[in-house]
């Protein structure tokens, strides 16, 4: 069973200009806050790792998933071998 899932560019597309607006509009809204400076910059700050944190753990889920697909290949592989094997013997 082939699980590769081929986005259309499309929706490719679509992820970026909306991580884009979406970054765009919050640094807007930051900035026009009637706070202090030092305030902008915490709340900046917090984004910042918020999307780092998002984006690591987003490739942490996918590289378990990965992984485990792997080991289901290996043994996919050799159960189907442990199967020719019994069905050879007479």
């Amino acid at each position: 069973m082939n699980q590769n899932v081929q986005h259309s560019s499309a929706w490719v597309t679509f992820t970026y200009v909306s991580f884009g607006a979406s970054a765009f509009m919050v640094a807007v809204g930051v900035y026009f806050l009637p706070v202090d400076l030092w305030i902008k910059g915490y709340l900046t700050m917090g984004i910042l790792m918020l999307v780092q944190c998002c984006v690591t753990l987003t490739k942490t889920v996918r590289d378990m998933h990965e992984s485990t697909r792997m080991v289901n290949r290996i043994e996919d592989a050799k159960a189907e071998r442990l199967l020719m094997e019994v069905s050879k013997t007479p």
